[in-house]
């Protein structure tokens, strides 16, 4: 995944508008957005240090720091000037500066005590996701939702079921919005393990046999995955709203805990109850 730094750089000047900060616009633009040496004027860098940067060729002088990265003050006047939000301006961090210390390998399974804690989650969906967004477990409810249990390990990838899973589609009625969330995180997950070699395969491999991941991809958009609202259309008891919080397990920073809460008394409610009584039935 070499050269996200300027591609992450050249897609954020593409969406602003010198007109917008207060530069004048001169004819026709051979590309759109912010010229590089406006991006240099307004951060108050030489351009041709901004161009060393944006080619990842590490620009010298006295705004590198003794550890030899480019100081704070320089990506947070860059950030202003891109308008990015917290999230980007973290992940613009990230990539000046990798991990250069070797990494523990993610975790693939959870703790028994988890597994536990998740299992004792009766009135809500729940599973934890790990590296690259694969399901690592579940709850009864959770299963109930999207039956991850029916599903191979492989199978068992948020990105690879929404892009190369046909029924995501219709398991998902605001399927372009969960498509652009996953490859936002991932995004996201590159920046902090670029190591990874088996995330350079799930993109190359997703890259390959959609043409809407390599499109999202290439859009460099970058998103935590905290809270929101995801709607699933479930086969056997319809349109299911679920809000949803996500927690980084302590002891795994790879892995979150995934909580979808619905509303008490809500339609998602009373359909999920009985979901999970038929769960329940199933299994007894």
């Amino acid at each position: 995944m070499d050269g996200d730094l300027g591609d992450f750089l050249r897609s954020r000047r593409a969406r602003i508008q010198p007109e917008e900060v207060g530069l004048p616009s001169h004819g026709r633009r051979r590309v759109p957005g912010l010229r590089r040496e406006e991006v240099a004027q307004l951060a108050g860098v030489s351009v041709d240090y901004y161009i060393r940067l944006e080619q990842g060729r590490g620009p010298g002088g006295a705004a590198r720091t003794k550890s030899g990265g480019v100081s704070d003050a320089v990506l947070d006047a860059i950030a202003r000037v891109l308008r990015l939000d917290e999230t980007e301006r973290t992940y613009l961090h990230t990539v000046v500066r990798p991990a250069r210390n070797p990494v523990r390998p993610a975790a693939l399974r959870v703790r028994p005590g988890v597994q536990l804690l998740l299992d004792t989650v009766e009135k809500a969906p729940a599973f934890v996701l790990g590296p690259r967004l694969d399901v690592l477990a579940w709850n009864t409810l959770g299963d109930a939702v999207t039956g991850y249990s029916r599903m191979t390990s492989e199978e068992r990838n948020i990105p690879r079921h929404v892009f190369l899973d046909p029924a995501s589609r219709d398991l998902y009625p605001e399927w372009p919005a969960v498509a652009a969330e996953s490859v936002a995180y991932l995004r996201l997950y590159a920046a902090r393990r670029p190591e990874d070699k088996k995330l350079c395969a799930l993109v190359g491999e997703l890259s390959l046999r959609s043409e809407d991941f390599r499109r999202l991809w290439a859009d460099h958009l970058v998103k935590e995955k905290t809270y929101g609202v995801k709607r699933i259309q479930h086969p056997e008891v319809g349109l299911l709203t679920f809000p949803y919080e996500t927690l980084t397990l302590p002891s795994e920073p790879d892995q979150v805990l995934v909580v979808y809460t619905p509303e008490p008394g809500s339609e998602t409610a009373e359909r999920l109850a009985l979901l999970g009584s038929w769960a329940t039935s199933r299994t007894g």
